[in-house]
């Protein structure tokens, strides 16, 4: 598991100029891992510095990254080698880039030049539900006695989601077909009517476990890789009228959008803090002390929205959710100890989604379902949302702060709705 060391220090600086600039995601102390290509060159893995990008390939042609990974065209040869190759790689590129050492201009790549594409193949997909303050909103609708599902409080729920509908942000989303009941009790079949976001926080997993043997708490925290943002989808009328007794299924797997950067989990050792108290207490197989006093990250995270004439405007994004992922019921290490409880193999490069990290303040609700239990929202412009209409684009941002540490960014989750293409004849 990840602890401090000399690349976390504050008073490290890079002979990259723009990694010192205010506010910036990615100063030297956060080297988050992607995967970039430039017009007609073949895609290879990076790290962002600034507003540039190392070119990992090329700092290992030239001796200066001794990991063979670096050199590979995506992050999965690098995750199956585990979280050792992951901390040594980041200390040396710590190395490279810090003020003092010798500068490397030619290994930089501006990050305006490239397009970013899927840190690796996506093996699997799983997604959690662990806020209880998301579950609580809505469970109220279903029964307002017995909110949650009876489980929560006692494990991470989750059910297996589409791995081959996940895309990188920027990619567009097409709006979906569907059947649902209406509220006249009539069953209708065309374009979606309620199309929502949800704030999720990407956990991706490094190493391998055999098919038949556990993750225990003490081991799960070293499956992390890192952490991203996810935006999954949610067709909500389709969802509704699916999900009874199996869970949901095209209400999901229509898209599911992840930012291109992963910040890994030894850039985000300064910002674990402690679980929130659980009651009752977790069962010893999801229960650390570790987990007690570190499991739970401090990142900040918002969504906000451009509706198509706030961009003829040039109005800037509006936030409809700054959330905190910290106060997330169960933890990254609790759901990959739970996933694996029965043996089931987690691969590298599995993909796990938080669930909708929602928190108890009104600005903290992570989706539209949640905002709109209070009617629909009213933007600055004077335009209102119960959903996403079509040309909206949904823009998710997070940060991870803490006292004592530089603040270091995700980078951008976003995504445009597109209309519905016409039903084949």
């Amino acid at each position: 598991m990840a602890g401090r060391d000399a690349t976390h220090d504050p008073a490290l600086r890079s002979w990259v100029a723009s990694a010192q600039a205010p506010g910036i995601d990615f100063p030297i102390q956060n080297l988050p891992l992607g995967v970039f290509g430039t017009d007609g060159g073949a895609a290879r893995c990076g790290v962002a510095i600034g507003d540039a990008i190392l070119d990992l390939r090329a700092a290992h042609a030239a001796g200066l990254v001794a990991t063979p990974a670096a050199a590979a065209d995506t992050l999965g040869p690098l995750m199956r080698e585990g979280r050792g190759a992951s901390a040594a790689l980041r200390a040396a590129v710590s190395a490279l880039l810090r003020d003092g050492a010798p500068p490397r201009p030619e290994l930089l790549v501006p990050m305006a030049a490239v397009r970013m594409h899927l840190p690796t193949t996506v093996r699997n997909f799983s997604d959690f539900m662990a806020s209880y303050d998301h579950c609580a909103r809505l469970g109220v609708r279903r029964d307002p006695k017995n909110p949650l599902p009876p489980a929560f409080r006692h494990l991470p729920v989750a059910y297996h989601s589409r791995a081959s509908s996940v895309r990188v942000s920027g990619e567009d989303v097409v709006r979906p077909h569907g059947q649902w009941q209406r509220q006249d009790g009539s069953v209708h079949f065309g374009p979606t009517e309620a199309m929502d976001y949800e704030l999720e926080m990407a956990v991706w997993i490094a190493g391998e476990n055999a098919l038949g043997e556990p993750v225990t708490m003490a081991a799960a925290p070293d499956r992390i890789f890192g952490y991203g943002l996810l935006n999954d989808w949610s067709v909500r009328d389709v969802q509704r009228w699916e999900m009874p007794p199996l869970g949901p299924f095209l209400g999901k797997s229509v898209s599911t959008s992840v930012s291109p950067w992963i910040v890994t989990a030894e850039a985000l050792a300064p910002f674990e803090t402690a679980a929130p108290v659980q009651d009752p207490p977790a069962l010893p197989y999801l229960d650390s002390a570790w987990n007690r006093s570190n499991g739970a990250l401090s990142v900040r995270m918002t969504a906000a929205i451009v509706t198509p004439r706030m961009r003829a405007e040039g109005t800037a994004p509006f936030i409809l959710t700054d959330t905190q992922f910290a106060a997330m019921y169960w933890t990254a290490a609790t759901m990959v100890a739970h996933h694996a409880t029965n043996g089931c193999n987690l691969l590298a490069g599995d993909l796990l989604g938080s669930g909708t990290v929602s928190g108890p303040e009104e600005t903290a609700r992570a989706c539209l379902a949640e905002i709109g239990l209070t009617g629909p929202v009213t933007l600055p412009n004077g335009e209102t949302r119960k959903w996403i209409q079509d040309g909206d684009e949904i823009v998710f941002r997070a940060r991870a702060e803490a006292p004592g540490a530089v603040p270091i960014g995700f980078g951008e989750c976003r995504g445009m709705l597109l209309p519905a293409i016409a039903w084949p004849a």
